[in-house]
């Protein structure tokens, strides 16, 4: 993990085509070394959710390369490597469990207020009428749904839950309902920084396993109501 970190942090500090080429042997091989963490991150998930027991890391990580054609950032190439490991695969709306690692840089909030490192379990950007019925399943299951998001252990591993929240409750929801936090993050998701510290353990794959096993309630959740539009 040292390694891949440091990598990472380089590109980000040369971000372009020619060090990218003249370090192409260095990328291969933290390439290799991440995937293999894959691999033994899904052995390990797949122990407390069988539903990702097919599949193969090429189904849960993603290029380094960035679309840049609708972008003002220019750069070619990611700052961070990803993985999403989702039953349904990552372009799914399927919720599922995603690590993203990337150096910590100074005074950055990055992706949901996160500094570098996190794990999360959920989904990102779910098409309105998905959004909207995933908040209905909340407003009518609001025993079950509250028994997962305050159990003591969830809410030590997730401090937050719900990213982009609007500033008001979404329309056609009570305005009443006791607990307005669960009807207006605009993505359904939970969020755990990781230091790099965190990567020095020598069981840190399977520390990592149990911050996802912990969202796991969340994510069937969230999948009851998914799966029945995501087809």
């Amino acid at each position: 993990m040292k390694t891949i970190l440091s990598f990472l942090r380089e590109l980000a500090a040369n971000n372009n085509r020619p060090w990218f080429q003249a370090n192409r042997s260095r990328y291969d091989e933290v390439r290799a070394n991440f995937e293999n963490i894959v691999r033994s991150l899904l052995v390990r998930i797949a122990q407390f959710d069988p539903t990702v027991a097919h599949l193969d890391v090429k189904d849960c990580t993603y290029r380094i390369y960035r679309d840049t054609r609708f972008s003002p950032d220019k750069s070619p190439y990611k700052r961070h490597l990803g993985t999403f490991i989702s039953a349904r695969g990552k372009q799914s709306y399927h919720a599922g469990y995603y690590l993203h690692l990337e150096p910590a840089k100074e005074d950055d909030n990055g992706e949901y207020g996160f500094n570098g490192c996190f794990a999360v379990g959920g989904t990102w950007y779910l098409p309105p009428k998905i959004l909207k019925e995933v908040r209905m399943s909340i407003l009518e299951d609001t025993t079950t749904f509250r028994s997962i998001v305050e159990n003591a252990e969830f809410r030590r591993t997730f401090p937050t839950l719900g990213y982009e929240l609007l500033k008001t409750m979404p329309k056609g929801f009570p305005k009443d309902f006791p607990h307005p936090e669960w009807l207006r993050p605009k993505v359904y998701s939970c969020g755990h920084e990781l230091s790099e510290d965190f990567f020095l353990s020598p069981h840190w794959l399977d520390d990592l396993a149990h911050i996802f096993q912990v969202s796991k309630p969340f994510i069937d959740f969230l999948n009851d109501t998914i799966d029945d539009y995501d087809l």
